[in-house]
């Protein structure tokens, strides 16, 4: 895939809120970014209000007017929070009702049951990639390590080999494949069709988790030899339950709204006309919010009803997952707004200049900007948010399927090299008891490799689509 034509792009783009030039432009986003970076990494600034502050900078680097910048950002915050937020919020639920009803514990436990030996990596990157479709990736860490802890030690494993894997199933979920809250993001930013993003996700994650999962967890376990620590070995988190739901319909609760996109996706590829009545109906039925909204109300009874919750501890359950989420929905907003200044201030325009002089393939230069910005902030949904708007003028004139290898390619490259400015660094490291050195070997080098190996995938994709 080669860099579009910035002449046919410029005709439909709307007028910038600045007159500034190209140089002016690249040093304003520079300088944005930089607020942003400093205002995270050095005064340890909530992203919400880094991301707000670095908004209002960059219209301000660029010389447009403080009410164009601000009506940008809400702009951007107000449709961002629109299109995404209730699809985070119902994940969420979907996530505490599968956590709390001991469901993800029972296709943990009747997986494992299966395997043992050589093919234990393998069922912990399943169950890893199962739980973590509906869960945050903060979540899946907490709820699945305990269980990568309890098989190392039970089965005398090396905690590496059990415990890559695991975290490479979680990590590819939560950047390649929706509902996770980065690649919902971009793929509003760039108008990409959700269901043919989640399935050419699956195509990329699939062969990516693999190889840096159970392949790489081999080296990781030489490298980096260690027993799981005792401390952090806590109780299972659905002991107090009586019953607990069964494993079949526990996944197929999970893989619900998934089954329901991908049956839209493919609806629309097969059939290809509007006004036909099945695509009419999988339109509906396959559209995110109500794939989602379907798989929340059969989980109140598949999970919630069959683990012998009341009304009262179903409602408890429900507010409860929503109040984790605030911060969440706050940071993409903001993100949303950040994409929203950059894109009226006309740093669309000077990407496709950019792209255009030094050649550069759209799909490779959104995973550079994401890879930057993932380096400097250490948070892959930042990476993600800012990357998307960078990009987003580079998917006008792309197909379908090119769309949707852009948001890849934008999520490949937000898990790119995970060091001491990331969250999940150090949740990794005190959980496994490592040293920095040590988590560095082995979590970073991971993220390396699910993030390389991904945009390979999304590369050679892009060659037959």
């Amino acid at each position: 895939m080669t860099s579009l034509s910035v002449e046919i792009l410029a005709a439909d783009a709307a007028e910038p809120i600045t007159s500034a030039g190209n140089a002016q432009l690249g040093i304003a986003v520079l300088a944005g970014i930089a607020v942003i970076v400093l205002l995270i990494t050095k005064f340890k600034l909530h992203a919400f209000l880094a991301l707000t502050i670095g908004s209002l900078a960059l219209g301000a680097f660029a010389g447009a007017p403080l009410a164009d910048t601000i009506k940008s950002f809400t702009a951007g915050l107000g449709s961002t929070v629109a299109g995404v937020g209730v699809l985070i919020a119902l994940g969420a639920i979907l996530g505490k009702l599968l956590a709390d009803s001991g469901g993800a514990d029972q296709i943990v436990d009747t997986i494992l049951a299966k395997a043992s030996g050589r093919a234990m990596p393998w069922a912990m990157v399943l169950i890893a990639s199962v739980i973590g479709l509906p869960l945050f990736f903060e979540v899946g860490i907490v709820l699945l390590i305990p269980v990568v802890l309890l098989v190392a030690k039970r089965g005398n494993y090396s905690l590496m080999r059990i415990g890559i894997p695991a975290l490479a199933g979680l990590s590819v979920m939560h950047g390649l494949i929706p509902p996770h809250p980065g690649p919902l993001v971009a793929i509003d930013a760039v108008g990409a069709n959700l269901g043919v993003t989640l399935a050419l996700g699956l195509v990329v994650a699939i062969p990516t988790v693999i190889i840096a999962g159970p392949v790489f967890s081999r080296y990781a376990a030489r490298w980096v030899d260690i027993p799981a620590p005792e401390n952090m070995i806590p109780t299972r988190p659905s002991e107090d339950l009586e019953k607990r739901p069964g494993f079949g319909v526990t996944v197929a609760t999970v893989l619900l709204p998934v089954v329901l996109m991908l049956v839209k996706a493919l609806v629309d590829i097969v059939v290809d006309d509007p006004e036909n009545g099945v695509q009419k109906v999988t339109d509906v039925i396959g559209s995110p919010l109500i794939a989602l909204l379907a798989a929340v109300v059969v989980a109140l009874f598949t999970l919630g009803r069959a683990a012998g919750f009341t009304k009262e501890r179903l409602s408890s359950t429900v507010e409860k997952s929503l109040a984790p989420i605030a911060g969440v929905l706050m940071i993409v907003g903001a993100g949303g707004g950040f994409k929203q200044t950059l894109i009226d201030i006309g740093v669309g325009r000077m990407i496709l200049d950019f792209s255009k002089s030094w050649s550069i393939p759209a799909l490779l230069l959104a995973w550079l900007i994401a890879v930057a910005i993932r380096l400097a902030t250490g948070s892959a949904t930042v990476a993600t948010i800012s990357a998307a708007g960078l990009v987003a003028p580079l998917a006008e004139g792309m197909s379908t399927g090119e769309t949707a290898l852009l948001v890849l390619a934008i999520g490949a490259g937000s898990l790119f090299f995970s060091h001491v400015n990331d969250a999940g660094f150090w949740l990794v490291k005190e959980y496994f008891g490592m040293s920095v050195g040590q988590t560095i070997k082995t979590w970073s080098v991971m993220e390396t490799i699910i993030s390389v190996v991904g945009i390979v995938f999304v590369l050679l994709l892009s060659l037959v689509l």
